[in-house]
């Protein structure tokens, strides 16, 4: 299927490891402008050396940024919009993954998960109008289901996050500007959170495996077609919806 993102210009936080850096590489396939970020220097010059090579017609920027910084990270995002003329499309994919029930790891998951989020699309929606754009953000199955990691903060942030995309969708729906929720299940990268899971708690990862009606965990790329799909004009009459792209992992019934 031809998804038309060719010379489409993509702002993506997070994009050096896991499900981010699948979605780099799809949308570096497709032809896209990717600027993307990391809070770890190293990790993006290996990157920008890595996707260089893998990808010598398609041009990939990253950029070493804390989200946590809301004046660092919007100084980012209007320098892609500088760099590249235009955003097309913007990815909010960081979370710092909190799950103690305690306040600090409250505040640091609202100020990552939601305020970091909020910040990059409110410094790309004068982009994204231009363009008629559209933003697709990254939640998970944990913020529809209760799961092992409740009572802690990831659950709630990851719920806040599609409730939020939906008002943006039906707020920014008469400018032209679409918005999207992908919430993926359990995705099995070995240097992400399952691999260590694996690693560490053998049993406990055996426990989540065995939860998966398919009888495996997703694959990144999974996740990242479904991103790719939502942030190209093949999905031109999507927005406001939440995209579960789980195997069949939720036992609810989303009304």
């Amino acid at each position: 299927m031809h998804l038309g993102l060719e010379k489409k210009v993509v702002v993506l936080t997070g994009g050096t490891k896991g499900i981010g850096r699948s979605m780099v590489k799809a949308f570096l396939e497709e032809g896209a402008t990717v600027h993307f970020c990391s809070r770890t220097q190293s990790d993006i010059d290996s990157a920008n050396q890595t996707l260089a090579k893998q990808y010598p017609n398609a041009k990939a920027v990253g950029a070493a940024v804390d989200i946590s910084d809301l004046a660092k990270l919007n100084s980012w995002v209007d320098s892609c919009a500088q760099q590249s003329g235009q955003i097309d499309v913007v990815v909010a994919n960081v979370s710092c993954f909190k799950m103690d029930n305690t306040a600090e790891h409250w505040q640091a998951a609202f100020h990552v998960d939601m305020l970091a989020l909020w910040s990059t699309i409110q410094t790309a929606l004068p982009h994204l109008e231009k363009t008629k754009g559209n933003i697709v953000t990254i939640s998970s199955v944990t913020g529809r289901d209760v799961d092992f990691t409740a009572p802690s903060p990831y659950g709630a942030m990851k719920a806040a996050v599609v409730h939020y995309t939906a008002q943006l969708a039906h707020t920014l729906a008469p400018k032209g500007v679409r918005a999207n929720t992908c919430s993926p299940g359990n995705i099995y990268i070995e240097d992400g959170v399952w691999g260590q899971v694996e690693r560490g708690s053998p049993e406990l990862f055996k426990k989540q495996m065995d939860l998966n009606p398919m009888g495996r965990m997703g694959k990144p790329e999974e996740i990242a077609n479904a991103v790719l799909f939502l942030a190209s004009e093949r999905a031109s009459f999507v927005s406001g919806t939440n995209f579960v792209v789980d195997g069949a992992l939720c036992t609810g019934v989303q009304l």
